[in-house]
């Protein structure tokens, strides 16, 4: 939730048609919208005390004292902004005979625009500003031509988050210290919906919501390579100074099998076939990475003269031999050598599929 300065007298009301679906109407006017629960409708002076007094801890915290105070001005202010080339489209939420909130679009180019929007303590968890968003959304995309709505929500404001994509808006990343407010900065999350996104009522649209919402684990292909003297080949990693089996990060798409050789091919210019999975491995944050699931796959046994045919690339990798199981536990971080000792247990028949930081759950 997020709010600037906050249209129409509660008497002209009655001379702007409630407008429902799509239908057209003067672009000089402000706005009448309805779907049957809740209305968007201009702000009036009656409605500023509806607002203050519906101001709460929770509206303070995510909208901020400084624009809380501009609540007296939003009558004229948005009568003002609208009639300024529709400029900013803001309207109060009434529901039941009551003004419960306020939702906003606020051109930001030809064809863009942010919302924003609040709840009156009292009013909320009751769908009424996901129902508002969609209105406006729609009236953003056919009367203001808009062909992307975004949103720029506090990361901690869960509450939001979760509105916005029930909305329709698919979140698209994080915006570090992306908004100032009462003289602090805040990282943000940007959400967006674009005029051509599957509607929500469609099931390719909702899998795309959540999609975009649900979280995504990071996954690391790594493959357990062998000589015929049963040690196991790491590489020196140039990015920090613990050894490591070979393998990297996942692509998106990217079968983790695959990953795993395509890694060695291009890390080490080695051709090497990819066995069964042998353990999968959970690595909770550290050092500044988030958390990850790591899947260590056979890579086979060769002769101890496959280091001779690598070549490193340089960028990741410094170089690589084959290791015993003393070497190992010198080398390597404690989780990964505990990791590597879980994964030959597995090579070997016995041991666990399944650790976390290398050490088996119970």
């Amino acid at each position: 939730m997020r709010h600037d300065k906050l249209s129409k007298p509660l008497s002209a009301l009655s001379r702007y048609p409630v407008r429902r679906g799509r239908t057209k109407r003067a672009a000089s006017r402000t706005p009448v919208l309805t779907d049957g629960v809740v209305t968007l409708r201009p702000w009036t002076d009656n409605d500023v005390n509806a607002a203050v007094a519906g101001n709460d801890d929770e509206l303070t915290r995510w909208v901020g004292q400084t624009s809380l105070n501009n609540l007296h001005d939003a009558p004229t202010w948005s009568r003002e902004a609208f009639a300024d080339n529709r400029r900013v489209v803001n309207l109060v939420i009434e529901h039941q005979d009551l003004p419960v909130g306020y939702v906003e679009v606020r051109r930001t180019g030809a064809t863009t625009g942010d919302l924003q929007w609040a709840l009156f303590a009292g009013h909320r968890g009751r769908g009424l500003a996901t129902r508002s968003l969609a209105l406006l959304a729609d009236y953003a995309f056919t009367e203001l031509h808009l062909s992307r709505l975004q949103a720029y929500v506090d990361v901690d404001n869960h509450r939001s988050i979760r509105l916005a994509t029930r909305s329709g808006l698919r979140r698209e990343g994080v915006l570090r210290k992306g908004d100032a407010r009462d003289n602090k900065s805040h990282d943000t999350v940007v959400l967006a919906r674009l005029a051509d996104d599957p509607p929500l009522r469609d099931p390719a649209g909702f899998r795309e919501i959540l999609n975009a919402f649900l979280p995504r684990k990071r996954a690391i292909s790594q493959l357990l390579i062998r000589d015929d003297q049963d040690r196991v080949l790491l590489c020196q990693l140039t990015y920090k100074r613990d050894w490591d089996l070979p393998g990297g990060v996942v692509e998106v798409g990217e079968s983790p099998h695959l990953a795993a050789s395509r890694e060695a091919e291009e890390e080490l210019g080695i051709t090497v076939t990819t066995g069964p999975l042998l353990l999968t491995d959970w690595l909770p944050p550290w050092g500044g990475w988030d958390d990850a699931v790591c899947l260590v796959f056979d890579g086979g046994t060769y002769p101890p003269t496959l280091t001779d045919q690598i070549t490193v690339d340089g960028k990741e990798i410094k170089s690589a031999m084959f290791c015993t199981p003393s070497q190992v536990q010198r080398l390597c971080a404690d989780f990964t050598a505990r990791r590597i000792e879980a994964a030959l247990n597995a090579a070997q028949g016995g041991g666990t599929n399944y650790t976390e930081s290398g050490r088996t759950t119970a």
